[in-house]
Protein backbone atom coordinates (compact mmCIF):
# COMPACT_ATOMS: atom_id res chain seq x y z
CA UNK A 1 0.00 0.00 0.00
CA UNK A 2 1.33 3.43 -1.02
CA UNK A 3 -0.15 6.81 -0.19
CA UNK A 4 -0.45 9.85 -2.44
CA UNK A 5 1.82 12.85 -1.85
CA UNK A 6 -0.96 14.59 0.04
CA UNK A 7 -1.98 11.64 2.22
CA UNK A 8 1.62 10.68 3.00
CA UNK A 9 2.46 14.23 4.11
CA UNK A 10 -0.77 14.52 6.11
CA UNK A 11 -0.21 11.23 7.94
CA UNK A 12 3.45 12.03 8.61
CA UNK A 13 2.48 15.40 10.08
CA UNK A 14 -0.06 13.74 12.38
CA UNK A 15 2.72 11.63 13.89
CA UNK A 16 5.10 14.62 13.98
CA UNK A 17 2.56 16.86 15.72
CA UNK A 18 1.76 14.16 18.27
CA UNK A 19 5.21 12.88 19.23
CA UNK A 20 7.01 16.17 18.59
CA UNK A 21 5.46 17.72 21.71
CA UNK A 22 7.14 15.26 24.13
CA UNK A 23 10.55 15.98 25.60
CA UNK A 24 10.45 13.36 28.38
CA UNK A 25 8.50 10.23 29.25
CA UNK A 26 6.68 12.27 31.89
CA UNK A 27 5.27 14.54 29.16
CA UNK A 28 3.97 11.51 27.27
CA UNK A 29 2.49 9.73 30.29
CA UNK A 30 0.79 12.86 31.58
CA UNK A 31 -0.89 13.65 28.24
CA UNK A 32 -2.08 10.09 27.59
CA UNK A 33 -3.31 9.75 31.16
CA UNK A 34 -5.25 13.00 31.04
CA UNK A 35 -6.77 11.96 27.71
CA UNK A 36 -7.93 8.66 29.21
CA UNK A 37 -9.45 10.44 32.21
CA UNK A 38 -11.24 12.96 29.97
CA UNK A 39 -12.74 10.11 27.94
CA UNK A 40 -13.90 8.40 31.13
CA UNK A 41 -15.86 11.47 32.18
CA UNK A 42 -16.47 12.97 35.59
CA UNK A 43 -17.31 10.67 38.52
CA UNK A 44 -20.78 10.93 40.00
CA UNK A 45 -19.16 10.78 43.44
CA UNK A 46 -15.73 11.40 44.94
CA UNK A 47 -13.38 8.45 45.41
CA UNK A 48 -11.10 10.23 47.88
CA UNK A 49 -12.74 8.74 50.96
CA UNK A 50 -11.81 5.26 49.73
CA UNK A 51 -8.05 5.86 50.01
CA UNK A 52 -5.69 5.94 52.99
CA UNK A 53 -4.54 9.37 54.22
CA UNK A 54 -4.26 8.85 57.99
CA UNK A 55 -1.34 9.61 60.28
CA UNK A 56 -0.55 6.18 61.74
CA UNK A 57 2.84 4.86 62.81
CA UNK A 58 3.92 1.94 60.57
CA UNK A 59 4.23 -0.36 63.60
CA UNK A 60 0.50 0.09 64.26
CA UNK A 61 -0.59 -0.89 60.75
CA UNK A 62 -2.12 -4.15 59.60
CA UNK A 63 -2.96 -5.11 56.03
CA UNK A 64 -5.47 -7.20 54.14
CA UNK A 65 -5.24 -8.39 50.54
CA UNK A 66 -8.46 -8.52 48.54
CA UNK A 67 -8.33 -10.66 45.36
CA UNK A 68 -10.45 -9.29 42.51
CA UNK A 69 -12.46 -11.28 39.99
CA UNK A 70 -13.80 -14.80 39.65
CA UNK A 71 -10.52 -16.73 39.99
CA UNK A 72 -8.96 -15.88 43.34
CA UNK A 73 -7.83 -19.28 44.64
CA UNK A 74 -7.71 -20.31 48.29
CA UNK A 75 -7.64 -16.67 49.40
CA UNK A 76 -11.07 -15.95 47.96
CA UNK A 77 -13.15 -13.46 49.95
CA UNK A 78 -16.88 -12.86 49.69
CA UNK A 79 -16.18 -9.11 49.86
CA UNK A 80 -14.19 -9.02 46.62
CA UNK A 81 -14.98 -6.06 44.39
CA UNK A 82 -15.83 -6.41 40.72
CA UNK A 83 -13.16 -6.02 38.07
CA UNK A 84 -14.92 -2.85 36.90
CA UNK A 85 -14.52 -1.28 40.36
CA UNK A 86 -10.89 -2.37 40.48
CA UNK A 87 -10.17 -0.63 37.19
CA UNK A 88 -12.04 2.50 38.29
CA UNK A 89 -9.96 2.84 41.45
CA UNK A 90 -6.70 1.94 39.69
CA UNK A 91 -7.34 4.38 36.84
CA UNK A 92 -7.86 7.17 39.35
CA UNK A 93 -4.59 6.33 41.12
CA UNK A 94 -2.06 5.08 38.58
CA UNK A 95 0.11 7.40 36.48
CA UNK A 96 -0.07 5.18 33.41
CA UNK A 97 -3.03 4.29 31.20
CA UNK A 98 -4.56 1.00 32.31
CA UNK A 99 -4.88 -1.81 29.77
CA UNK A 100 -8.01 -3.83 30.54
CA UNK A 101 -6.84 -6.94 28.70
CA UNK A 102 -3.33 -8.36 28.72
CA UNK A 103 -2.30 -11.69 27.13
CA UNK A 104 -2.26 -14.82 29.29
CA UNK A 105 -3.58 -15.40 32.79
CA UNK A 106 -3.70 -12.69 35.38
CA UNK A 107 -4.47 -12.08 39.04
CA UNK A 108 -5.47 -8.76 40.62
CA UNK A 109 -5.10 -7.65 44.23
CA UNK A 110 -6.39 -4.58 46.04
CA UNK A 111 -4.59 -3.96 49.35
CA UNK A 112 -6.15 -2.31 52.41
CA UNK A 113 -4.92 -1.00 55.75
CA UNK A 114 -7.12 -2.86 58.25
CA UNK A 115 -7.48 -0.23 61.00
CA UNK A 116 -8.90 2.35 58.60
CA UNK A 117 -10.36 -0.01 55.95
CA UNK A 118 -8.78 2.27 53.34
CA UNK A 119 -7.07 1.33 50.05
CA UNK A 120 -3.27 1.57 50.05
CA UNK A 121 -2.51 0.08 46.64
CA UNK A 122 -3.03 -2.25 43.69
CA UNK A 123 -1.19 -5.26 42.29
CA UNK A 124 -1.71 -6.99 38.97
CA UNK A 125 0.14 -10.20 38.07
CA UNK A 126 0.35 -11.63 34.56
CA UNK A 127 2.27 -13.98 32.30
CA UNK A 128 5.98 -13.11 31.79
CA UNK A 129 7.23 -11.31 28.70
CA UNK A 130 8.53 -13.63 25.98
CA UNK A 131 11.96 -12.06 25.71
CA UNK A 132 14.05 -9.89 28.03
CA UNK A 133 17.68 -8.88 27.57
CA UNK A 134 18.48 -8.64 31.32
CA UNK A 135 16.88 -12.04 31.92
CA UNK A 136 18.81 -13.57 29.03
CA UNK A 137 22.06 -12.14 30.36
CA UNK A 138 21.30 -13.41 33.86
CA UNK A 139 20.54 -17.01 32.86
CA UNK A 140 23.07 -16.97 30.01
CA UNK A 141 20.74 -17.58 27.05
CA UNK A 142 17.15 -16.93 25.88
CA UNK A 143 14.79 -18.84 28.15
CA UNK A 144 12.94 -21.95 27.06
CA UNK A 145 9.39 -20.61 26.90
CA UNK A 146 7.71 -23.76 28.21
CA UNK A 147 9.88 -23.80 31.34
CA UNK A 148 9.67 -20.02 31.73
CA UNK A 149 5.87 -20.00 31.58
CA UNK A 150 5.71 -22.81 34.14
CA UNK A 151 7.86 -21.01 36.70
CA UNK A 152 7.70 -17.24 36.06
CA UNK A 153 5.19 -14.44 36.66
CA UNK A 154 5.26 -10.72 35.85
CA UNK A 155 4.19 -7.77 37.98
CA UNK A 156 2.40 -5.45 35.52
CA UNK A 157 0.91 -2.99 38.02
CA UNK A 158 2.38 -2.35 41.45
CA UNK A 159 0.80 0.97 42.34
CA UNK A 160 0.56 2.55 45.81
CA UNK A 161 -2.13 5.12 46.49
CA UNK A 162 -0.93 8.56 47.48
CA UNK A 163 -0.01 9.81 50.03
CA UNK A 164 0.57 6.28 51.39
CA UNK A 165 3.29 5.61 48.83
CA UNK A 166 5.15 8.82 49.62
CA UNK A 167 4.80 8.75 53.40
CA UNK A 168 5.42 5.06 54.04
CA UNK A 169 7.42 3.63 51.11
CA UNK A 170 4.15 2.10 49.93
CA UNK A 171 5.53 0.98 46.58
CA UNK A 172 8.17 -1.09 48.35
CA UNK A 173 5.53 -2.73 50.55
CA UNK A 174 3.44 -3.76 47.54
CA UNK A 175 6.52 -5.06 45.71
CA UNK A 176 7.41 -7.15 48.76
CA UNK A 177 3.88 -8.56 48.92
CA UNK A 178 4.32 -9.69 45.29
CA UNK A 179 7.27 -11.89 46.27
CA UNK A 180 5.77 -13.32 49.46
CA UNK A 181 4.91 -17.00 49.82
CA UNK A 182 1.26 -15.97 50.02
CA UNK A 183 1.51 -14.53 46.51
CA UNK A 184 3.41 -17.56 45.22
CA UNK A 185 0.86 -20.03 46.61
CA UNK A 186 -2.11 -18.16 45.19
CA UNK A 187 -0.41 -17.76 41.81
CA UNK A 188 0.32 -21.50 41.76
CA UNK A 189 -3.37 -22.23 42.22
CA UNK A 190 -4.83 -19.59 39.90
CA UNK A 191 -2.20 -19.94 37.15
CA UNK A 192 -1.91 -23.74 37.63
CA UNK A 193 1.89 -23.35 37.62
CA UNK A 194 4.89 -23.86 39.90
CA UNK A 195 5.97 -20.23 40.34
CA UNK A 196 9.56 -19.54 41.40
CA UNK A 197 10.54 -16.38 39.51
CA UNK A 198 8.96 -12.93 39.79
CA UNK A 199 9.83 -10.20 37.27
CA UNK A 200 8.87 -6.55 36.94
CA UNK A 201 10.10 -3.31 35.38
CA UNK A 202 10.15 0.30 36.50
CA UNK A 203 7.59 2.57 34.85
CA UNK A 204 10.00 5.32 33.85
CA UNK A 205 13.02 3.25 32.84
CA UNK A 206 16.38 4.99 32.88
CA UNK A 207 14.92 8.51 33.09
CA UNK A 208 15.22 8.40 36.88
CA UNK A 209 18.20 7.31 38.97
CA UNK A 210 16.16 4.99 41.20
CA UNK A 211 12.83 3.19 41.45
CA UNK A 212 10.56 1.83 44.19
CA UNK A 213 12.17 -1.60 43.70
CA UNK A 214 15.66 -0.51 44.74
CA UNK A 215 16.97 -1.37 48.19
CA UNK A 216 14.91 -4.57 48.53
CA UNK A 217 17.64 -7.22 48.71
CA UNK A 218 17.44 -10.15 49.33
CA UNK A 219 13.81 -10.07 48.22
CA UNK A 220 14.29 -8.36 44.84
CA UNK A 221 17.37 -7.68 42.73
CA UNK A 222 18.12 -5.27 39.89
CA UNK A 223 19.19 -7.13 36.73
CA UNK A 224 19.79 -4.34 34.21
CA UNK A 225 17.93 -2.29 31.60
CA UNK A 226 15.52 -3.77 29.10
CA UNK A 227 15.53 -2.90 25.41
CA UNK A 228 12.30 -2.19 23.60
CA UNK A 229 11.74 -1.99 19.85
CA UNK A 230 8.24 -0.60 20.24
CA UNK A 231 7.16 3.00 19.85
CA UNK A 232 4.90 4.51 22.53
CA UNK A 233 1.29 4.18 21.44
CA UNK A 234 -0.80 7.03 20.10
CA UNK A 235 -3.70 7.75 22.42
CA UNK A 236 -7.14 6.78 21.18
CA UNK A 237 -8.43 9.93 19.45
CA UNK A 238 -5.27 10.49 17.40
CA UNK A 239 -4.90 6.80 16.66
CA UNK A 240 -8.48 6.37 15.41
CA UNK A 241 -8.27 9.53 13.29
CA UNK A 242 -5.23 8.08 11.51
CA UNK A 243 -6.39 4.50 11.27
CA UNK A 244 -9.83 5.49 9.97
CA UNK A 245 -8.10 7.32 7.12
CA UNK A 246 -5.82 4.37 6.38
CA UNK A 247 -8.82 2.04 6.44
CA UNK A 248 -10.64 4.23 3.91
CA UNK A 249 -7.59 4.32 1.63
CA UNK A 250 -7.22 0.54 1.98
CA UNK A 251 -10.58 -0.18 0.33
CA UNK A 252 -12.31 0.14 3.70
CA UNK A 253 -10.23 -2.71 5.18
CA UNK A 254 -8.40 -2.30 8.53
CA UNK A 255 -4.63 -2.71 8.47
CA UNK A 256 -4.84 -5.92 10.55
CA UNK A 257 -7.51 -8.45 11.34
CA UNK A 258 -9.86 -7.28 14.07
CA UNK A 259 -9.07 -10.42 16.08
CA UNK A 260 -5.30 -9.88 15.93
CA UNK A 261 -3.43 -9.75 19.25
CA UNK A 262 -1.77 -6.42 20.12
CA UNK A 263 -3.97 -4.97 17.39
CA UNK A 264 -3.32 -1.29 18.12
CA UNK A 265 0.46 -1.73 18.23
CA UNK A 266 0.51 -3.72 14.98
CA UNK A 267 -1.67 -1.17 13.17
CA UNK A 268 0.43 1.75 14.37
CA UNK A 269 3.62 -0.03 13.28
CA UNK A 270 2.13 -0.74 9.86
CA UNK A 271 1.04 2.89 9.42
CA UNK A 272 4.59 4.06 10.13
CA UNK A 273 5.98 1.60 7.57
CA UNK A 274 3.46 2.72 4.91
CA UNK A 275 4.23 6.40 5.55
CA UNK A 276 7.99 5.83 5.20
CA UNK A 277 7.62 3.83 2.00
CA UNK A 278 5.23 6.36 0.52
CA UNK A 279 7.41 9.39 1.32
CA UNK A 280 10.42 7.60 -0.14
CA UNK A 281 8.54 6.53 -3.26
CA UNK A 282 7.18 10.05 -3.73
CA UNK A 283 10.66 11.58 -3.30
CA UNK A 284 9.44 13.65 -0.35
CA UNK A 285 12.92 13.63 1.18
CA UNK A 286 12.51 16.56 3.59
CA UNK A 287 9.26 15.19 4.93
CA UNK A 288 10.83 11.74 5.31
CA UNK A 289 13.76 13.16 7.29
CA UNK A 290 11.47 15.10 9.63
CA UNK A 291 9.29 12.03 10.11
CA UNK A 292 12.23 9.74 10.87
CA UNK A 293 13.72 12.24 13.32
CA UNK A 294 10.52 12.46 15.36
CA UNK A 295 9.94 8.69 15.34
CA UNK A 296 13.54 8.13 16.46
CA UNK A 297 13.12 10.58 19.34
CA UNK A 298 9.84 8.93 20.35
CA UNK A 299 11.54 5.54 20.55
CA UNK A 300 13.95 6.99 23.11
CA UNK A 301 11.11 7.99 25.46
CA UNK A 302 10.48 4.48 26.75
CA UNK A 303 13.20 2.40 25.18
CA UNK A 304 14.82 1.10 28.36
CA UNK A 305 13.29 0.11 31.70
CA UNK A 306 14.90 -1.08 34.91
CA UNK A 307 14.35 -4.84 35.26
CA UNK A 308 14.03 -6.65 38.63
CA UNK A 309 13.58 -10.27 39.69
CA UNK A 310 12.86 -12.31 42.81
CA UNK A 311 13.41 -16.02 43.47
CA UNK A 312 10.82 -16.39 46.31
CA UNK A 313 13.59 -17.85 48.47
CA UNK A 314 14.55 -20.70 46.11
CA UNK A 315 18.28 -21.19 45.51
CA UNK A 316 18.28 -22.82 42.06
CA UNK A 317 15.72 -20.91 39.98
CA UNK A 318 18.23 -20.18 37.20
CA UNK A 319 19.16 -23.85 36.88
CA UNK A 320 15.50 -24.92 36.74
CA UNK A 321 14.64 -22.29 34.13
CA UNK A 322 17.57 -23.54 32.04
CA UNK A 323 16.45 -27.16 32.41
CA UNK A 324 19.69 -28.15 34.13
CA UNK A 325 17.76 -29.21 37.24
CA UNK A 326 14.16 -30.36 37.69
CA UNK A 327 13.36 -29.83 41.36
CA UNK A 328 13.28 -26.41 43.03
CA UNK A 329 15.26 -26.19 46.28
CA UNK A 330 14.56 -23.88 49.20
CA UNK A 331 17.46 -21.56 50.04
CA UNK A 332 18.67 -20.10 53.31
CA UNK A 333 16.42 -17.04 52.88
CA UNK A 334 13.24 -19.11 52.55
CA UNK A 335 11.63 -18.06 55.84
CA UNK A 336 12.21 -14.36 55.11
CA UNK A 337 9.62 -14.56 52.31
CA UNK A 338 6.68 -15.37 54.57
CA UNK A 339 4.32 -12.41 54.49
CA UNK A 340 4.54 -11.64 58.21
CA UNK A 341 8.36 -11.52 58.01
CA UNK A 342 8.26 -9.34 54.90
CA UNK A 343 5.91 -6.85 56.57
CA UNK A 344 8.12 -6.75 59.68
CA UNK A 345 11.14 -6.00 57.45
CA UNK A 346 9.20 -3.23 55.68
CA UNK A 347 8.04 -1.68 58.96
CA UNK A 348 11.65 -0.93 59.95
CA UNK A 349 12.24 0.89 56.64
CA UNK A 350 8.86 2.65 56.74
CA UNK A 351 9.43 3.82 60.32
CA UNK A 352 12.63 5.62 59.33
CA UNK A 353 10.82 7.26 56.40
CA UNK A 354 7.79 8.22 58.53
CA UNK A 355 9.85 9.72 61.35
CA UNK A 356 12.06 11.67 58.97
CA UNK A 357 9.09 13.21 57.14
CA UNK A 358 7.42 14.13 60.43
CA UNK A 359 10.60 15.73 61.77
CA UNK A 360 11.09 17.75 58.56
CA UNK A 361 7.44 18.78 58.23
CA UNK A 362 7.06 16.98 54.87
CA UNK A 363 4.41 14.43 55.85
CA UNK A 364 1.51 14.56 53.36
CA UNK A 365 -2.21 14.16 54.00
CA UNK A 366 -3.79 15.00 50.62
CA UNK A 367 -5.21 12.09 48.63
CA UNK A 368 -4.01 12.40 45.02
CA UNK A 369 -6.37 11.13 42.31
CA UNK A 370 -6.25 11.82 38.58
CA UNK A 371 -10.03 11.98 38.49
CA UNK A 372 -10.09 15.01 40.82
CA UNK A 373 -6.67 16.72 40.71
CA UNK A 374 -4.93 18.69 37.99
CA UNK A 375 -1.41 18.90 39.40
CA UNK A 376 -0.12 15.45 40.38
CA UNK A 377 3.57 14.80 41.00
CA UNK A 378 3.81 12.07 38.38
CA UNK A 379 7.30 10.74 39.08
CA UNK A 380 7.71 9.98 42.79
Amino acid sequence: MLLSDYDAAWAANEFIDYFGRFKTIEDYVRLTKEAAIDKRGASLYSLKDEFFNSDIHPNDMEFSIMPIGARTGVFHTTHALSQQQFFEYLTATSSHVIEHNIPGRELRWMVYEKNTSKIIGFIRFGSPTINSKPRNEWIGEPANLERLNRHAVMGFCIVPSQPFGYNYLGGKLLALMCVSHQARLQLNEVFEKDIALFETTSLYGSTTSASQYDGLKPFMRYRGLTESKFLPLLHNDVFHKLHDRFTFLNNNKPLTENKASSKKLKRQTKMISIIRNSLKQNSQDNELQDFNDVISSAFNLTQRKRFYTSDYGYENVREVILGEQEELRRGQNWDKFYLENIIAWWKKKATKRYEKLKAEGRFRTKVELWTEDDDIQIIR
